[in-house]
Formats: structure tokens, C-alpha cells, sequence
């Protein structure tokens, strides 16, 4: 019997822009940050509608430099959903600081205001809310908060270029924004992040950070005046994340055409729940993840799927189950969090996909669950 053709959960979209892009930094013989990155960090700018764009290593990266820039450090608390990647909570363990974790909303799977007011205490130094898998979060509120309280907000938008909130681009709300071009996202360079701010102090301070502290020294001369490290993004990766981002319109109505398909073929679906996108808000559908009802059977539907030549995986993990955040401090009971690391599928969703392959996903999706 003949194997059926692989379904991928993710493909890069590169292609011949991404290669010319790339050859014209390998004949320029400049490596490190130069004008391939430039232009990737303006071509986001004018997009997302903010001042400032600075490229660095990793979307993880880019949230300690938005966390060193804003003083936080040792006995500090920084707001976090308990739904989202370790990543997350990591860097804020990275700075010195404590992660505190709130619930997020079963439907949307975002974080909202109403969990974050719960977790407010004199230690708060940030906000740092997640619009995940491209869905994006209900800001104005949190903002509100926040500015209610003197507290800043650092949205983890690693998911989200090109998605909108209230018809503004995601990244353009917060004091400080992130996102993420790991090889899971939609646009991606390998690795890399970008930090997005309207503040020109902030985005002074991580240039300088990102660059082993470089700056002006008190007698006017150049010089290192602060902490830093070496976050810069290399023009290779420059190149390739800027091939994308001129596509950014192209790729993201392609991937909501191919949601719209799902959404459709789900329908009948007995047990599967779509991803709830709010009317105020336009999803970039970084992720596909539909909510099984029936309680403990996503692992076995992961592995069977597999079986049949269709990768899938979980939506994402709860924080407060893993080990390394045995000690984390946790606001509320976290029930929506864990039922949707529990019971979370991410399907399917890529450049790649056609309505064949959308079509047996569905269908072999159906099968198990029926069985």
C-alpha cells in the first residue's frame, strides 16, 4: 500500500526573494547588523505604525531587553498568563525578577484584565500579557490598568505580525512589544525577534543594551556606559526576514482563506471547538488550535494522527505543571489554562496546504474522534 503524502504542521515561506536577498549580504561581505536589517526594522515600523523597530536574536531576548530597560530586576513581580510558552516566564526569571501567573480565557485563550487586577501588588513593575497564536488579547483595558497603577505594559506579541486590534496592527498598543521569527511563526529567519516601542527612551536604552552597552561616554567620546550583550541580528537573517515582511498582506490573507476552509469542514465535527476570535480583533492564525471536548484523549489523537502521515501538536503548556516553575507564585485556580494544555490540537496550517490535504486532516480528525 502506497503511503499517503506527509502533512506538515509548518512550512517556512521562502523562496527566490528570500536567496537574492541573501546572495546580495554574502557579495556585500558585511555579516553582522547592516542595511538588510535596517530595512527590515523600518519596513515592520511603517507597518505596525510605531517610531521605533530593533532587531535582536530571539523574541526571548527582545523581552529581557524591554524588562532591563524598564528597571526591573531582583524582588520585582512581573504579571504573566499561565497559558503561553516558558519562554515567557523564563526571561523574567532572567532579569532577577518573579513571575506571578493569572488565568487566561477558555474560549479566546488570552489573558484579560479581569485575571491581571486580581494579581496586582505593590512588587508589579510590568504587565506582560500574550495575544497567543496570533489572536489578539483585549489591550485597551489592560492598558487602562496599567496606567492606572503607574504599571507598564510589555505585550508578548511573538505570534502576532499582522494581526489587528480594533483596526490598529498588534504591536502598536503597548508601551513595549515583541515578536518572535522562530521557525514556528509565520515570518521567520531560523531565529530572530524584533522589539517594537513609540518611546524613545526605551528604544535608546536596548540598541545600547543589544550592543554590549555602547553609548556616550561623559567626556562626549564613544564608549560602553552601561550593562550589555550581544543581541544583534546578523544581515543574513536580516535578508530573510525582510523577504517576508514585504509579503505580509499576501501570507496572512492566505492563511485566514485556509482557516476559513477549516472553520467550514469543522462544522459537523462532533467534540472540536474553534478558536474564538473577538469581533474587535483580526488573527493572523499563527496557530490553528481547536479544543477537543472530550476530556484526556489529545495525546492519543496527536500520536494516532501521526500514524497517518498528518503532524499535529499541543496548543501550548500551562506553566504551573512544568518543573521548573514548581515554586512560581500563582494567582486564582488556573482551570481554563490547564484544561487547554490538556486538550488543545494545533493543526495543519501553511503556505503549502492545499484544500486536499485541509480536507483529510479533517476527515482522519473525524474518524478518531468518532472512534
Amino acid at each position: 500500500m502506497t503511503e499517503q503524502k506527509k502533512i506538515h504542521l509548518m512550512k517556512p515561506n521562502v523562496g527566490k526573494e528570500e536567496l537574492d536577498l541573501v546572495k546580495k549580504v554574502f557579495e556585500s561581505g558585511w555579516f553582522v547588523e547592516g542595511t538588510m536589517v535596517r530595512e527590515f526594522e523600518q519596513t515592520v515600523a511603517d507597518y505596525v505604525g510605531v517610531k521605533h523597530a530593533i532587531a535582536c536574536t530571539s523574541a526571548t531576548t527582545g523581552l529581557e531587553l524591554a524588562l532591563r530597560a524598564l528597571n526591573i530586576g531582583k524582588g520585582d513581580e512581573v504579571i504573566i498568563p499561565d497559558f503561553t510558552h516558558p519562554a515567557t516566564a523564563l526571561v523574567v526569571q532572567t532579569v532577577g525578577a518573579n513571575p506571578v501567573l493569572v488565568d487566561v480565557d477558555i474560549h479566546t485563550y488570552n489573558t484579560n484584565v479581569d485575571y491581571i487586577k486580581k494579581a496586582i501588588t505593590k512588587k508589579t513593575k510590568a504587565i506582560m500579557p500574550v495575544s497567543i497564536f496570533g489572536n489578539p488579547l483585549n489591550i485597551d483595558p489592560i492598558m487602562d490598568l496599567g496606567k492606572h497603577y503607574g504599571i507598564p505594559v510589555i505585550e508578548d506579541v511573538a505570534c502576532s505580525l499582522g494581526s489587528e486590534y480594533k483596526s490598529r496592527k498588534v504591536g502598536s498598543t503597548a508601551d513595549i512589544s515583541v515578536f518572535s521569527f522562530h521557525p514556528r511563526k509565520i515570518f521567520t529567519t531560523g531565529d530572530g525577534g524584533l522589539i517594537v516601542t513609540n518611546n524613545q527612551k526605551y528604544a535608546e536604552l536596548m540598541v545600547s543594551m543589544k550592543k554590549f552597552g555602547s553609548g556616550i561616554t561623559s567626556d562626549g567620546k564613544p564608549g560602553f556606559v552601561r550593562w550589555g550583550t550581544n543581541y544583534r541580528m546578523s544581515d543574513i537573517l536580516g535578508a530573510v526576514a525582510l523577504g517576508q515582511v514585504r509579503r505580509i498582506k499576501e501570507i496572512v490573507d492566505d492563511r485566514i482563506e485556509k482557516v476559513r476552509i477549516y472553520n467550514k469542514l469543522l462544522e459537523n465535527v462532533d467534540c472540536i471547538r474553534i478558536p474564538e476570535i473577538k469581533s474587535y480583533a483580526k488573527s493572523n492564525y499563527q496557530t490553528y488550535a481547536v479544543y477537543i471536548e472530550k476530556e484526556g484523549i489529545r495525546d492519543k489523537v496527536i500520536q494516532e494522527m501521526k500514524k497517518r502521515n498528518i503532524q499535529t501538536q499541543i496548543g501550548t503548556y500551562a506553566l504551573h505543571t512544568l518543573p521548573v516553575f514548581t515554586d512560581i507564585k500563582i494567582v486564582g485556580n488556573l482551570e481554563n489554562s490547564y484544561k487547554l494544555y490538556r486538550n488543545l490540537l494545533a493543526l495543519p496550517l501553511h503556505y503549502d496546504l492545499t484544500i486536499d490535504d485541509q480536507e483529510r486532516v479533517v476527515y482522519e480528525l473525524r474518524q478518531l474522534l468518532q472512534e
